[in-house]
Parts: C-alpha cells; structure tokens; sequence
C-alpha cells in the first residue's frame, strides 16, 4: 500500500516539474482568470485604450502584451473557450474537430468560388485551436519585406515558444517521411530547428507529448489580469468613426453583440489618451470584411448593400491568396500510431514537404469519401480501414496567384464570397509539378517502402487520390496522366489564408489603417506572401 502511494506521489511531482518546466502553472489557466467572460455580461457602454477585435493567433499575444504596458485592454472574441471541452482540440481529434460544421462549433465552414471548402476559426485562440499545430519561424525575406526587426523578431518568437511550444516525441510515420525527403535529395538534414532552412527538418508543434494542444490563448496568461478584459460570443458588427471637417476619419468606438441578442459598445479613450486605438486581428478574412461592413471598402460595392461610406478603399479584400496544396495518399497495410505533422522538407525551388497519419480523412473528401472504382486487392484492403493511410502534401512558396474577397450582404456571421485563383500564374502550377514528381519519388524511396502495399503502384495512388480528392472541383479525364492537370483537379486548401488589407496598399508599415486614425490591422490579411512553411509562429510574433 506505502509502494503505491509513493508512485502516485512521484506522478504528481513529475506532472508540477513538467508543467513548471514549460512555463505552465495549471493553477492560472485561462479558464480561471476571472478576466475571461461571456459577453452577456459587459456593460452597455465602455471605455479602453486599447480594443481588440478578435482574440485569436495575433490578437491574444498582443493583448496580453499591452496589458502589460499600464494600458486597459478590452479583446472581443466571437467565439467561445476552447478550455470548454479539452478533448475536442486534442490531437487525435484533429480531423472530427476541424470538420464539426454543427452551429456551434469552433470551426466555420466555407466553400470558396473556386470550389474548393475552406475553415475558419470562432474560438478564442483562434487558428491555432483547430490547425495541424506544426511551428516553424519565418524565412528573413519575410521580415524585410515587413520592415521587422529581426532581434526583436527573434525575441517574440523565444516569448511564445517559452509558453506553448514544445519538442514533438519521434513518431514512426514522420521518421520514415523524413529519411525518404533526404534519400530522394531534400538536404541537408538540418536536424530541430525552428529555423526556415533549405533541407530537412523536425520543427516544433503546439501539442505536448500527451497529446494535448496547446494554443494563443494560453498566451494570455501573460496579460496582466487586473488591465484586460476578455469577452467571449462577442460579435463585432461595426467599427464606428468621428469625422470633423477638414480632418480623417478617427475610430472610437466599436459594436458588438452578445450570444442573447444583446447590444454592446466599447469606446476608446481618445480624449484622456493619446496611445488609444483600435486593433483588427480577426483574420486574413475576417478583418477586410469588417472593415467592409464599417464603411472601409470600395464605395460602389458598399452603396449597394447600403453600407454608409466612411472611406472609399478600393485595396480592401484585394490580393487575397491561399497557399495551394496537392499530395498523394497512402495507405498501409499494418496499424502504425498517428502523427501530425512535424517534418518539413524545403527544396531550392520552395517547395515545402509535409506529411500526417492514421486519421479517417473521408470528412475532407470532396467526394463524400468514395471509394476508388478498382478490384486491385491492396485498394479494397485499404477501403477497410479507413486510419491505416497517410496523406504525403506538398505545397508552395508565395503563392504568386491571388484572387478577391467580396461582400455578399451585411451579415458579419455569414461568410464573404471569396476566389483564391489557384494555379492562375504560371510559376505557382509549374512549382506544383515539381514538387508532385519529388512525392512521388518520395513514396517510391527505400525509406518508405515497408509502409506500402507491395502491389500498388505509384500510378494507383494517383488513381485513388484523384477519385478521394478533397474539393468540388470537376475531374478531368487527364488529372491522373497529367501532373498539370492533377494539380489543378485535386487542388486543396492548406489553411494559409492571407491578404486584402495589404502593406503600402491599406495599412502602413506600422499596420496603421491608410487614410485614418487610431485603427490598425495586425494579422495575416496584411502579409503579401504566407511566411515560412506554415505562418502560425510569425502571426503570434506579430501579435507579441
């Protein structure tokens, strides 16, 4: 009996050591700060110096940050916690998670105009609680384009990675992804590092080595409890402005509903401090299309959906862009454990290389999940096990091909029209190409080759992967001869939204709003390209 209430005194200790060891003191979680609250609870009327809408990648690191410099921080989340229900963000959940397109789930559907469905994030936390949680920092070409500092940079990104961001265990599939990216020619092996480098690597994740994720609301246990407020179900309808003659439009104050119906507004303290502004991170799709719905857009298109024009912006909701992503799936003949990813392979020609496993994929099929039409018998004994696969991706630098983002009415809830352009430059198809034809000698690589069906070709994956593709898109006779056509048939989000409130083309390099005052925009609608092989890590630096 002493022997087995010592070993649960020693796993209590492990557990204190471990969390104490990556900053986590599960006696100040989120959940618990009393700064956290259903927006049905805030005043009809208050007053900030610094108001956030949008608690999500950036807007959480930037709250907690002014929270911290003697400023009172309001941040308004139309969402809910994701401490609500742990078990959901988990890693295994990944999928089921990111699908959930029930009312209120923390994932919000869209399909784009180029047929291809998309998710946005409604959570505090905001893409970081549903993304596949791989962590990687930005390249240098990024920073100088953004005009940011790179000591400072780096001393952001070292802010978050100290709370949130761990070491992934070596997991079986990502290894053997790994040794075939260098045995095809991905090199050099550059080992862990959060560092974007030409080769192969092992970069960091948001999940611990439970399984558990980790995410930028957990960055706000850095705010200083007694200077911010967070409200969660706070839908922003409008940013409102005060315009006298001969001067620009000044922000002041922004309107927001509460998950009954009721009506809110919060002001910002203009007149008793100079540094009061308001802070638009809701998202490279939220944030133009709020501004659109505050008067800030082109003016014809707001005349007509009867929206009163505060500043005639015809760059809003431009030079959209999504990263493209193609891949191939294979399946594999025994159980191996899942994994997300954390190996990513960058070529000379910016390809990027990333791979996961074990997860029921019907729900991204395009195709509601239909089987291949084919009697090979590896494909039927695939077609039993709908977890024994990986999804081998690739996907590109930039992209160059951009598209739009539109109003469709005046309801913040419901999704703007958006039209990425997948493939429209050259450049960004021809990359496709390439990178599909070093997947392919990927799968056919020594490395991988025990997780293969002995009698399926490289071609019968293809042939499946065409039939499994996860849009809407029709499928020409060609998509599974022609790596050209493949990857414009079997073309998928990779989650990167960015653009529509560009630098120099809507905010200054300060993200000050163009042609205003006291509003900004800090968050991904702001980037020209997607940074580095996934943008997480750079969003939260911008924040902090």
């Amino acid at each position: 009996m002493g022997l087995k209430y010592s070993r649960r005194f020693l796993a209590l200790v492990f557990i204190v050591v471990f969390a104490n060891f990556h900053g986590l003191n599960y006696a100040e979680k989120a959940p618990k700060y009393s700064f956290i609250q259903e927006a049905t609870s805030a005043p009809e009327v208050s007053f900030y110096d610094y108001i956030v809408i949008g608690g999500g990648t950036a807007g959480c690191p930037l709250a907690a940050t002014l929270s911290t410099r003697d400023a009172k921080v309001l941040v308004l989340e139309r969402g809910g916690s994701p401490y609500t229900n742990t078990t959901k963000i988990r890693m295994e959940n990944f999928i089921s998670t990111l699908t959930d397109d029930s009312p209120n789930s923390i994932s919000q559907s869209f399909i784009s105009e180029d047929r291809v469905p998309g998710n946005r994030a409604r959570v505090l936390g905001g893409g970081t609680v549903i993304n596949g949680g791989f962590y990687s920092r930005a390249e240098t070409l990024f920073l100088k384009e953004a005009g940011i500092d790179e000591a400072l940079a780096n001393e952001s990104y070292e802010w978050v990675e100290k709370k949130i961001v761990y070491k992934p265990r070596a997991f079986q599939w990502q290894t053997a992804v790994r040794n075939g990216l260098l045995e095809v020619g991905v090199l050099p092996d550059n080992g862990f590092t959060f560092a974007h480098l030409n080769g192969t690597k092992t970069s960091g994740t948001l999940f611990d080595k439970n399984g558990n994720r980790h995410t930028a609301a957990d960055l706000l246990e850095y705010a200083n409890p007694t200077m911010i407020k967070v409200y969660l179900h706070a839908v922003v309808h409008k940013i409102t402005f005060t315009t006298k003659d001969g001067q620009r439009p000044k922000a002041d104050g922004v309107i927001f509903y509460d998950a009954n119906g009721g009506r809110h507004i919060a002001y910002s303290k203009h007149e008793s401090n100079s540094r009061s502004e308001i802070i638009l991170s809701a998202g490279a799709i939220g944030s133009p299309q709020l501004l659109m719905l505050s008067g800030i857009g082109p003016a014809a298109r707001l005349r007509s959906l009867g929206i009163k024009v505060v500043l005639d912006q015809p760059m809003v909701g431009r030079e959209m862009a999504d990263k493209p992503s193609n891949g191939l799936l294979i399946p594999y003949p025994t159980h191996i454990p899942l994994s997300l990813i954390t190996v990513v392979g960058i070529n000379k020609i910016s390809n990027y290389f990333e791979s996961f496993n074990g997860f029921d994929l019907s729900d991204l099929s395009g195709s509601g999940g239909a089987q291949p039409q084919s009697s090979n018998p590896s494909q039927e004994a695939m077609a039993n096990s709908t977890t024994n696969q990986a999804f081998l991706v690739q996907t590109i630098f930039g992209p160059i091909s951009k598209g739009y983002l539109e109003l469709q009415n005046t309801n913040v809830s419901d999704n703007p029209k958006l039209r990425f352009n997948y493939f429209q430059a050259a450049v960004d198809l021809r990359r496709c190409v390439s990178g599909m034809q070093t997947i392919i000698n990927v799968v056919n690589s020594d490395s991988l080759s025990r997780f293969r069906f002995r009698n399926m070709t490289t071609q019968d994956l293809i042939n499946m992967t065409v039939n499994r593709a996860a849009n809407l898109r029709p499928r020409n006779p060609n998509a599974t001869t022609s790596l050209e056509q493949y990857c414009i048939d079997t073309v998928m989000t990779f989650w990167h939204y960015h653009g529509g409130c560009q630098i120099r083309k809507v905010v200054d390099r300060d993200y000050k709003v163009l042609g205003l005052d006291q509003l900004r925009v800090i968050d991904a609608s702001t980037f020209s390209f997607s940074p580095g092989t996934n943008p997480q890590a750079t969003i939260m630096m911008l924040g902090r």
